[in-house]
């Protein structure tokens, strides 16, 4: 008996059954770009990280990651530990980069909450790294950073990036002029105390000669995202400073 394409119930039915088959397609492509989407943020987090102690493709003045088909190769290879801080409590987790410390910080608003403290420890040239991630407020949103330190909480290296800066202005927290000059500043003072790097917009030092003033030269127009940098350093890194004690008294 042949089909009558004119009845109501007809256009009912097709009408659902092409609304089934778009949907399981959109499904099926939705939950395929989540999975690529989610490794790419991976990827991404170690080319940060890498970009820290000094594994990139810079070329001059510009900013360059490792490739990505490198990034996780690479990461395995430099990194040898990666732990996370908890209630002074040093726990070895292989999967420490993957801790969202927006969340950890969102968390620790509540006084009961232990935050995790996550750190990646590195072996480059012979020397131990140490990579803490770091999160704080700009002018118009998050900007955050990935912190290279020696055991003495001396900066080799840093990357900086934000959601929202204003281009040109606070958005230049992660072009090289900026981020190179914190490369050899100390976050603590002659007597040992954390003291961080302060964004100095009266800074006497313009070409930063002076590694133990624990102060960058500010971005012109910037102050209110050069003074987020500041409390980000202060308030994150400062959490760390039990750790390196800990480990330059063994």
């Amino acid at each position: 008996m042949a089909l009558n394409t004119e009845k109501n119930s007809y256009t009912l039915l097709f009408a659902i059954g092409l609304v089934v088959i778009v949907g399981t397609l959109l499904a099926s492509v939705d939950a395929s770009l989540k999975e690529k989407i989610k490794v790419n943020k991976v990827l991404e987090k170690q080319q940060n990280i890498l970009y820290a102690i000094g594994i990139n493709e810079n070329e001059g003045n510009s900013v360059s990651f490792i490739s990505s088909d490198k990034a996780e190769k690479e990461f395995k290879k430099y990194f040898t530990k990666q732990v996370y801080i908890q209630d002074n409590n040093v726990i070895e987790d292989e999967n420490a980069y993957l801790i969202d410390i927006k969340k950890e910080k969102a968390l620790s608003k509540d006084p009961t909450y232990k935050r995790k403290l996550p750190l990646f420890i590195a072996n480059k040239d012979g020397k131990n790294l140490y990579v803490a991630p770091i999160r704080g407020k700009g002018l118009w949103d998050a900007i955050w950073a990935y912190v290279s330190m020696d055991e003495n909480m001396t900066i080799t290296g840093i990357y900086f990036d934000h959601k929202a800066e204003t281009p040109g202005l606070g958005a230049n927290i992660k072009q090289r002029f900026f981020m190179d000059d914190f490369i050899g500043e100390s976050l603590l003072d002659a007597d040992g105390n954390f003291r961080g790097v302060t964004v100095s917009k009266t800074n006497l030092d313009p070409k930063n000669e002076d590694k133990y003033d624990n102060e960058v030269d500010a971005i012109a127009g910037s102050t209110i995202t050069g003074d987020g940098v500041t409390a980000m350093i202060r308030s994150d890194l400062s959490l760390y400073q039990q750790y390196f004690n800990n480990i330059n008294t063994k």
